[in-house]
C-alpha cells in the first residue's frame, strides 16, 4: 500500500491521517507481526520529528520488544521500569516532554529527548504499548495523547476482531 506523505499544520490532523492509514494497513491483515510492522513504518513516515516508533508486547509479567522503526532497543522491560514499564503497570498513557529530567527513563537512543507511550488493550487485557520517541524536547505532551491513543485503540480492536496474537 502506498502512503501519501502530507504536511500538517495541526498535529491532531496528522494523527487523524495516521489513524486512517493505520486502519487501512490492518484491514485485511491476519498476522500481528506484519500488521504492527507496517503500522510502525507508516507512523515513522507520517509523524514529524520522531526518531523511534514501535511496540512493546506483554509477555507474561514483562514487556518484550515487538516491531519497530529506529535504532536497536531494549528487548525486555520489567513492569514499572522506565516510561514503558510505568505505562504498562498503570495502564495509562505516559507523555514525557523531557526524558532527561525523568529519573525512570530507559535510554535506547541517546538522541531521544521526549517520549509518549500509549497502552493497547485487546480482549479486555493489556496487549502491549505503542512507544514513540523524538529528538525534540517537548515534542509530546498530554495534548498528544487523544490522537495517538485513537491509533492504539484501533490496533486493539483489530487484534480483538481478528483474534491475531
Amino acid at each position: 500500500m502506498e502512503i501519501e506523505i502530507r504536511t500538517f499544520i495541526d498535529r491532531s490532523d496528522c494523527y487523524a491521517y495516521a489513524l486512517t492509514q493505520s486502519k487501512a494497513l490492518l484491514e485485511n491483515e491476519t498476522d500481528w507481526t506484519a500488521g504492527l510492522a507496517n503500522v510502525s513504518a507508516a507512523l515513522k513516515l507520517l509523524i514529524p520529528d520522531i526518531n523511534w516508533v514501535g511496540f512493546y508486547l506483554m509477555r507474561g509479567a514483562e514487556l518484550v520488544l515487538g516491531p519497530f522503526q529506529g535504532k536497536p532497543a531494549v528487548s525486555h522491560i520489567a513492569l514499572g521500569s522506565g516510561v514503558c514499564g510505568t505505562a504498562a503497570q498503570s495502564g495509562q498513557a505516559q507523555a514525557v516532554p523531557d526524558v532527561h529530567a525523568c529519573c525512570n527513563h530507559i535510554a535506547c537512543d541517546l538522541a531521544s529527548s521526549s517520549e509518549i507511550v500509549l497502552p493497547i488493550y485487546a480482549q479486555n487485557r493489556l496487549f502491549g504499548l505503542l512507544d514513540i520517541d523524538s529528538p525534540k524536547r517537548s515534542q509530546f505532551t498530554a495534548t498528544d495523547i487523544p490522537g495517538l491513543q485513537a491509533i492504539a485503540d484501533a490496533i486493539g480492536r483489530w487484534i480483538t476482531m481478528t483474534g491475531v496474537e
